[in-house]
Formats: C-alpha cells, sequence, structure tokens
C-alpha cells in the first residue's frame, strides 16, 4: 500500500460539481454523503479562532502518539510596557494558567509573539533578533507555569504586545 493514499497524506477537498439523483431515497443518501464530505473539509481546515484568556481550538491534527489523533488549542495573552533591561533575569512574567503533564502525549507545538516598540515605533516578532547589538534582543520562553518576556539592556521600550501558545490536547 503506497503511504501517498493514507488518510493523513489526503487533503480537505470539496467536489465542485455533484450529481444529485431524482429518487428520493437515493437522494436522502447523496445529500447525507455530501453534508458529511463538507462537515469534513471544513473540520480539517485550520480554525482562525485567536482568544484572550479561554483556549479555542486551531483546527490541527497531530499523529505523534501511537499514530492516535490529538488537536491542538491556541491562548493568547497580552501584555503591555517593558523597558529595556526590565527586571532582569527574569523580565515580564506573565502566568499561562496551563497544566503541563511530562512527556510527549502533551506539549508546546508553537510559542510566538509580536511587540510593539515606543522608540523605533515598529512592531517585531519575539523572539526578537538582532544582527548588529545582540543586547537588543527579545527573549521569549515557557515553563511549567509561566510565559517570559525578556527585553535585552539596549532595546526599545516595549508599548504592548502578545503571546501565542498552541499547545496538543491529551488523549
Amino acid at each position: 500500500m503506497s503511504t501517498f493514499n493514507s488518510p493523513l497524506n489526503q487533503f480537505a477537498y470539496l467536489k465542485t460539481t455533484r450529481s444529485f439523483p431524482e429518487r428520493p431515497n437515493e437522494l436522502v443518501v447523496e445529500i447525507n454523503k455530501s453534508y458529511v464530505e463538507t462537515a469534513s473539509a471544513i473540520n480539517d481546515r485550520t480554525i482562525g479562532i485567536f482568544s484572550v484568556n479561554r483556549p479555542a481550538i486551531t483546527g490541527e491534527s497531530w499523529y505523534l502518539l501511537n499514530n492516535q489523533k490529538q488537536q491542538v488549542l491556541r491562548q493568547i495573552y497580552t501584555f503591555g510596557h517593558i523597558a529595556p533591561g526590565f527586571n532582569l533575569p527574569n523580565g515580564l512574567v506573565i502566568p499561562h494558567g496551563l497544566t503541563i503533564p511530562t512527556g510527549i502525549n502533551q506539549f508546546f507545538t508553537k510559542i510566538y509573539g509580536i511587540i510593539y516598540t515606543e522608540t523605533t515605533n515598529d512592531w517585531r516578532p519575539i523572539p526578537y533578533s538582532s544582527v548588529t547589538a545582540i543586547t537588543s534582543q527579545v527573549e521569549l520562553r515557557v515553563d511549567r507555569t509561566n510565559i517570559y518576556v525578556i527585553n535585552g539592556t539596549t532595546a526599545p521600550t516595549i508599548l504592548n504586545g502578545f503571546v501565542d501558545l498552541e499547545w496538543l490536547t491529551r488523549n
């Protein structure tokens, strides 16, 4: 059997044309089949809901543990004003409120964010790295209880920003 025929390698694709039978019994079967195909294709897409203070399903499916499906949840954390070298070495500490067990069956799939700076009036990804000044970088890390945003000692003041955490659910 070819690995390309696996359900994991099929795209969420909807047919653009379909013939519906005229007989009522056959029509019911075809409409039910059409609905299942439509719902499956929609549910297999990444969901663009980014919420603060409550997890949202992303629509991603991961198969890391015994080839069992695990879905991904996403939550956004917002913050404001971090001066250069703010409270080093811990920087801004944001409790994420998640219970994270050890092991491969649950862990973060994405950790990223965006900041807006005061003195340069620009947006930067976090983590942010600079090719010219290592002390203007912005660190982003997460442990079992907190999110840390650490602004370098010569980095511009951060006016505001957000961190996006995405993680696998337990089965």
